[in-house]
């Protein structure tokens, strides 16, 4: 399948009026800085507003955006196996907020959910010094978590993915609330 199309943060700040930008982070990290008016449709949400996204899609153009531009381009892959053609924002909203542009937070949002790549150095790093501490005190053998760890961040640095990314995206903190997202997709309907 081919590479999905790219906006570079300049060419879509220009033409964000005429975009209906989704943003597929968890409903933490959409809360700590997006884009504006970007609507949140979490990466493992897709399935459900599939046919807002197609109907958006049908009005107009659609920019997928992530903090880094990995999840959006997988967004943007299964979009395409759908039929509904999309755009990614190269770099995410960290080459958004690089380049001078604004990140929205919304006022009173009581969430202060830390992003996802600071939660996965929170937890391989807790698990590598765990597996570490325990092979020293119990069991040598204990060491062999610290080396899965490192070798699934070796893994997820070849293949661009993260597994333990994936996993904490599941926790109750990191998934939207239904009204949310409802509120969400009623948001895309109208767009």
């Amino acid at each position: 399948m081919p590479t999905p199309a790219s906006l570079d943060p300049n060419e879509a700040r220009s033409r964000l009026h005429e975009l209906t930008v989704i943003d597929v982070r968890t409903p933490g990290e959409y809360a700590g800085g997006h884009v504006p008016g970007a609507l949140n449709v979490p990466l493992d949400q897709l399935d459900r507003a599939l046919p807002d996204i197609r109907s958006a899609a049908g009005r107009g153009e659609v920019l997928v955006v992530c903090a880094s531009g990995a999840r959006s381009e997988n967004a943007c892959r299964t979009l395409a196996e759908h039929g509904v053609h999309t755009a990614t924002l190269s770099g995410g909203t960290g080459a958004w907020a690089a380049q001078g542009n604004d990140l929205h937070r919304p006022q009173g949002d009581a969430r202060t959910t830390w992003g996802m790549e600071r939660q996965v150095r929170l937890t391989a790093g807790a698990a590598v010094l765990l597996g570490l501490a325990l092979g020293e005190a119990v069991h040598p053998a204990f060491r062999l978590l610290s080396a899965g760890i490192a070798g699934g961040l070796v893994l997820s640095a070849v293949t661009d993915t993260c597994g333990m990314a994936a996993l904490l995206a599941k926790l109750p903190h990191n998934r939207p609330r239904r009204a949310d997202l409802d509120a969400t997709l009623a948001r895309l309907r109208e767009s």
